[in-house]
């Protein structure tokens, strides 16, 4: 007994001593380690910013929505009647075959998703079943009103909440806000605990993004593109329409495009945004440069004589027109209405290549144009590395390269008497308090005269009028002033089919608006004036009218295009 009582008093030490140690030295360590075990921490997301057009008008937004989670393990409380009393109670509220939904019901894991982005109204009507280990927490969904208007500046938000490409992908830090975190106590059965810990962290919801895009525009751009694609059989077009004055952009469409709610339903190619991304040689619209850096170095005036030959010998090459010809007695004004490639060489070759460099960056050539989403500089060479050939192929147009938004701002800046306003695509950001402000901008810079813009856009009315090569421009009641362009495509070292294009701007005399159309490999006809001047034309003749831009009233200078 004396034994028996001795170890019994032993082994009540040890408890003793373990109870002492539990509730009084580790007490806290403890007690700690539980509330860890019972705590689960919840992401509040933050809603993402509008992305609306310049009037205000959503193109992106984004709306609550739900999804159905369940912890497996919990699931198959006999008071559900198990796994297959809870498949019969959800199935109906779902629209869910019992069996899908057992299947999803089945298992260890404590957060498979029964299903996803249902309405808070449909996640009420699951929560009213009050099945243990079936939750519905936030899952916001981003959507895009008017499906594909503006996809390719818009970007899209993937299933996965990551933004790609666009203005989703370019302003992310500003439309995405902060997530938010709710930490809270739970039992056993996965029910909250009312009396428990509650930690709170609120979510920072984002930004929205004001564009400079007209939603209507961009309507009808889009249009346009698609439907000259189709009836060109053309690789893909792009459209660019902006206010010379403010360096806006109007519009930024392509052609084929595709639907943000549906991204995954489009190739790549057709969800990239081309007017920024993808370059090409611009071919004659770039004679303007040419011209007017000759007018603005005082070498060549609109009434300069210039006799063209039928082929012309420079460094390495022999130089030819798009079509044969006899000798031709053009003047400068002739030369940029004929787009003579000859006469184009003999007028630049006047004006030094390190000046003629200077001029093409001024302009905005070899940069990238800064409007805050993904773009390509495009390729301008220094003076000092062109080659013995590239010294006068650069001067038309080839052995440098644009996207289609450093081509419209060329004319942009002749448009605006010889100021280059750089260009925007985002006017300004709406906090979530409401506050506004807009986006700063680069400052504007003096490019040429007001005297070599004026006659530079004389000269180009001579492109859209009979005898020039682009007459399928013209715009009824409004002087219109532009350039074509059909330059081979260069493709991995060589060359394969055409670039054409059209840029130009109405009213002629003091423009308001300057529109850009540039058609990657067309099948049916090739030159600018015949598959780009008539999308121009259909555009601008909206574009003016929505704009309520008054027609003009006088006529255009007629400039003589040859000398005798």
């Amino acid at each position: 007994m004396t034994i028996g009582l001795l170890v019994m008093l032993f082994v009540l030490s040890l408890f003793g001593g373990r109870l002492i140690q539990v509730q009084g030295l580790d007490a806290s360590a403890l007690a700690s380690a539980a509330l860890d075990i019972r705590q689960v921490t919840v992401e509040l997301p933050a809603r993402r910013g509008d992305i609306t057009d310049a009037q205000g008008a959503v193109l992106a937004t984004t709306v609550d929505r739900r999804d159905v989670r369940v912890d497996q393990t919990l699931v198959t409380a006999p008071r559900h009647g198990g796994i297959a009393g809870a498949a019969q109670q959800l199935a109906p509220v779902l629209r869910m075959p019992v069996a899908e939904i057992t299947a999803k019901l089945t298992g260890t894991s404590r957060g498979a998703f029964l299903t996803r982005n249902i309405t808070p109204e449909l996640a009420r009507q699951v929560l009213d079943l009050k099945i243990t280990g079936v939750d519905t927490p936030q899952a916001s969904r981003r959507v895009y009103p008017a499906n594909d208007l503006a996809a390719n500046v818009l970007g899209f938000v993937a299933a996965d909440g990551k933004a790609y490409g666009g203005v989703e992908g370019g302003f992310d830090d500003i439309l995405a806000g902060t997530s938010g975190s709710l930490r809270y106590e739970q039992a056993k059965d996965g029910t909250r605990i009312p009396t428990g810990s509650t930690d709170e962290v609120d979510p920072r919801d984002g930004g929205s993004v004001r564009l400079t895009i007209d939603r209507d525009l961009q309507w009808k751009a889009q249009q346009l593109a698609a439907a000259q694609a189709e009836a060109v059989q053309a690789e893909s077009i792009c459209i660019v329409a902006m206010d010379p004055r403010t360096g806006q952009v109007l519009a930024l469409a392509t052609a084929p495009t595709f639907d943000p709610n549906k991204p995954g339903k489009a190739p790549e190619s057709a969800r990239g945004n081309r007017p920024l991304t993808d370059v090409f040689e611009p071919g004659s619209t770039s004679k303007v440069i040419t011209l007017a850096a000759a007018l603005e170095e005082k070498v060549v005036d609109p009434l300069t004589r210039v006799t063209v030959p039928n082929r012309l010998e420079r460094a390495d090459r022999r130089f030819r027109d798009a079509e044969e010809h006899g000798v031709e007695q053009l003047t400068a004004a002739g030369v940029l209405a004929k787009s003579s490639n000859i006469g184009t060489i003999m007028l630049g070759e006047k004006v030094a290549p390190a000046t003629m460099e200077r001029y093409m960056r001024a302009f905005g050539l070899g940069a990238k144009t800064g409007v805050g989403l993904p773009e390509s500089a495009g390729i301008l060479a220094p003076a000092a590395q062109w080659n013995g050939s590239q010294r006068y192929t650069v001067l038309f147009g080839q052995g440098l390269s644009v996207n289609a938004l450093q081509a419209a701002q060329v004319f942009s800046t002749i448009a605006n008497d010889g100021v280059r306003m750089p260009p925007s695509v985002v006017a300004g950001f709406t906090a979530p308090d409401g506050t506004y402000r807009t986006v700063p901008t680069a400052a504007p810079v003096r490019v040429l005269s007001a005297a070599t813009a004026q006659s530079m856009r004389a000269m180009m009315e001579g492109v859209v009028v009979e005898g020039g090569t682009a007459v399928k421009a013209a715009v009824p009641g409004y002087r219109v002033a532009g350039k074509t362009g059909t330059a081979q495509r260069a493709v991995k070292g060589g060359y394969s089919g055409y670039t054409a294009s059209f840029i130009g701007m109405a009213p002629a005399e003091n423009p308001a608006l300057v529109v850009a159309v540039i058609v990657q490999n067309p099948q049916r006809g090739h030159y600018g004036g015949e598959v780009a001047a008539p999308v121009f034309r259909d555009l601008m003749t909206y574009a003016l009218a929505h704009q309520s831009v008054t027609p003009s009233t006088s006529k255009p200078a007629q400039i003589p295009t040859t000398w005798r």
